[in-house]
């Protein structure tokens, strides 16, 4: 069975950090790219992060380049997000998912982990 499982989000004050953390199981976990998404009720899903099982490349939406980092450990197949310099603008559900490879349509999501971003 497939599993990611997203944990870390909470609230935070603006221009506080939280760090995101989604375990997974039941693929290999080396082979696929891994991808952080947020969504805000009432607008689409956005790709935040990625980084390429390929070559170890990240990737970042515009709009948190410089103050969120993707990072994967693959002896845990856990990938991280660390985010920091956070802004209200950043409040939504934030999930993980397992992608061929970055920003592609994803082969497996996790469940969402909510950030709240308080002014």
């Amino acid at each position: 069975e497939v599993q990611l499982q997203a944990f870390g989000g909470g609230l935070v004050q603006a221009g506080g950090a939280l760090r995101l953390s989604c375990a997974a199981s039941g693929f290999t976990f080396d082979y696929y790219s891994m991808g952080w998404f947020r969504q805000v009720p009432g607008k689409e899903r956005e790709g935040v992060s990625c980084i390429s099982s390929s070559d170890g490349s990240t990737h970042y939406a515009d709009s948190v380049k410089g103050r969120f980092t993707i990072s994967s450990d693959n002896a845990k197949n856990t990938v991280y997000l660390q985010m920091n310099g956070l802004k209200p603008e950043d409040t939504a559900v934030y999930y993980c998912a397992a992608e061929p490879e970055c920003w592609s349509v994803p082969d497996y999501w996790g469940q969402g982990t909510l950030v709240t971003v308080s002014s």
